[in-house]
């Protein structure tokens, strides 16, 4: 488990206006055997907090973890796409919004575990003006500023995954994607495991979603499948004979659950919402709540009451 320091909290203000609860509530599987049931916990799971000065993002962010404050959570995992945007704005763009979520995060009160998304790729897209040779370039400033891509970490008898989805292609855009390294680096992981023990996998761009089906076909296919990971077969069969309660996912801005194999794979509304221009798909700025009970997750959705200075009906 990585340690923590100044960047690895979410700063959450110790006074909270109350939440809004979409009552959408989801649970997963029987329990898990009683040699390997994990103790009861909450933990937060938030999303695209898409932090920038626009729209009033900062501000967006910053109730929304005001809002969290009032919700009692061992810790909280940051589900990728920290700021608004790292891929395709200079570098001196890029630093002064991660430097915007520092300070917007700098009195945080819980610990948070971070997932990479594609906007915080510092500079792939080449109208970013930066070069492939920058020593920031790429995913190089994330680790160095927020921590690993991928790694793993347990809390209260729960074993729990993060996953780099980001696969940079050779064009200077990305896709999703599990590399075969952190295939390989996953089997492990999960082989060294006890037998039953409750394992939750964190990814930012979803394993199994059916979020296609809810947008209009493109007018083009476009050159990389960013929406979902391109391999995802792949990571899935490494889940067989493992006790895996869900797989929490952000990226589409939706909320939605998907269950496969006795898996449930839930992707959560976003912070900003629809990149803080209003609902997204219907589902409202917010983040979720999830639950660990008798070897059960449960999950709740809370809005916080972000209003649009500019929202667009979708």
């Amino acid at each position: 488990m990585p340690s923590y320091n100044r960047r690895d909290f979410l700063a959450l203000a110790s006074s909270a206006g109350a939440s809004a609860s979409l009552g959408l509530t989801q649970t997963t599987k029987a329990p898990a055997p009683p040699s390997a049931r994990a103790e009861d916990f909450d933990f937060l799971f938030f999303t695209d907090t898409h932090l920038q000065p626009e729209l009033d993002g900062a501000k967006g962010c910053a109730m929304a973890f005001k809002a969290m404050a009032g919700v009692k959570a061992d810790f909280a995992i940051q589900g990728g796409d920290h700021v608004f945007d790292a891929l395709a704005v200079p570098r001196a763009r890029s630093l002064s919004l991660f430097d915007l979520y520092d300070k917007t995060q700098q009195d945080l009160s819980l610990p948070v575990h971070h997932a990479i998304g594609n906007h915080d790729v510092l500079g792939l897209n080449p109208q970013s003006g930066v070069e492939a040779s920058d020593p920031l370039y790429g995913k190089k400033y994330f680790r160095d500023h927020i921590g690993e891509t991928y790694y793993s970490f347990d809390h209260r008898g729960v074993h729990f995954v993060v996953l780099d989805s980001i696969g940079m292609t050779s064009d200077r855009s990305y896709e999703g994607r599990v590399d075969a390294e952190q295939l390989a680096w996953l089997g492990r992981d999960l082989a060294a495991l006890k037998n039953g023990t409750p394992v939750i996998v964190t990814t930012h761009i979803p394993l199994v979603t059916a979020v296609n089906q809810y947008l209009p076909a493109p007018a083009s296919p476009p050159p990389h499948n960013g929406m979902t990971v391109t391999n995802s077969a792949e990571v899935i069969r490494l889940f067989t004979g493992h006790n895996v309660l869900a797989v929490l996912q952000g990226h589409t801005h939706i909320n939605e659950r998907v269950e496969w194999h006795d898996v449930a794979y839930l992707t959560s509304g976003a912070v900003c919402g629809n990149w803080w221009h209003g609902t997204r798909l219907g589902t409202p700025e917010g983040f979720t709540v999830v639950s660990v009970r008798r070897g059960r997750v449960t999950t709740r959705y809370e809005t916080y009451g972000f209003r649009s200075v500019a929202p667009e009906n979708t």
